[in-house]
């Protein structure tokens, strides 16, 4: 006779599954004791404090953040989707000091080490958000308050049944546009040229914005630092694609 009890049924709870891509893929790991430290000391002065819904990384529904108040003054808004170690952004925030930087990224130690640099430049222009960026940019941000919006090398999500999960889609390029002021930019970048062609097909399709460049692809945006990432993908022979998309006003 089995005199174990049956194992507790597990209630399923929709709400805490998004049924949209989501910006990132959640990592778990360990900080470095500096990275620790500098998470500690100095988030707080980085990381903005934005409510959560009822599923990780994700904006609470009546979560939202004034620009102006959140920086401390009026200035153009760049949103750069997923920071990774922050080198594009921080490299942005420290040539351009009149520009206000928000950087989205779930990844903490990638957060950890772009505070470290931020501290050390000693940066007043950049915040950082521990959030899912679409939600970010529909919810929580007014609409038409931000000038540009960074993507750059997305995860590619290459095989086919996992094109559904790509970042860049036609739900995507919706809150961007609503986000972006008229007149704003949506940039991005990939090393992926079957991401790329999907990317401009989207973007072309897309209600609301034209194209900012000539030809079939962008010119590489001066302002992105060439980082190891993308050095490594070009020494592997792979084509950088730039595109760049104009709200319609």
């Amino acid at each position: 006779m089995n005199d174990q009890q049956p194992l507790p049924h597990k209630s399923f709870d929709p709400s805490t599954f998004r049924d949209k891509p989501v910006s990132f893929v959640r990592r778990s790991g360990r900080m470095t004791p500096s990275q620790e430290r500098a998470w500690e000391q100095h988030h707080t002065e980085y990381v903005l404090d934005i409510p959560h819904g009822r599923a990780a990384t994700s904006v609470a529904d009546d979560a939202t953040g004034d620009p102006e108040r959140i920086f401390g003054r009026r200035a153009p808004l760049v949103v750069e989707v997923g920071t990774g170690q922050g080198h594009a952004i921080l490299h942005a925030a420290e040539a351009h000091p009149e520009t206000n930087f928000l950087g989205v990224e779930v990844f903490r130690a990638g957060l950890a080490r772009t505070i470290i640099r931020a501290e050390l430049a000693g940066l007043e222009n950049l915040r950082l958000a521990e959030v899912n960026a679409p939600e970010l940019l529909e919810k929580f941000l007014p609409a038409g308050s931000v000038d540009e919006v960074w993507v750059f090398f997305p995860d590619p999500w290459a095989k086919a049944r996992h094109h559904k999960r790509r970042l860049v889609s036609a739900d995507f390029a919706r809150i961007a546009r609503l986000s972006l002021r008229p007149g704003g930019v949506l940039r991005l970048a990939t090393d992926w040229e079957d991401y790329a062609e999907w990317m401009r097909e989207v973007l072309d399709a897309a209600p609301g914005f034209e194209r900012d460049f000539a030809g079939d692809w962008a010119e590489r945006f001066e302002g992105r630092v060439l980082t190891a990432f993308e050095k490594k993908g070009a020494e592997k022979g792979r084509a950088i694609r730039d595109l760049a998309y104009r709200r319609a006003s």
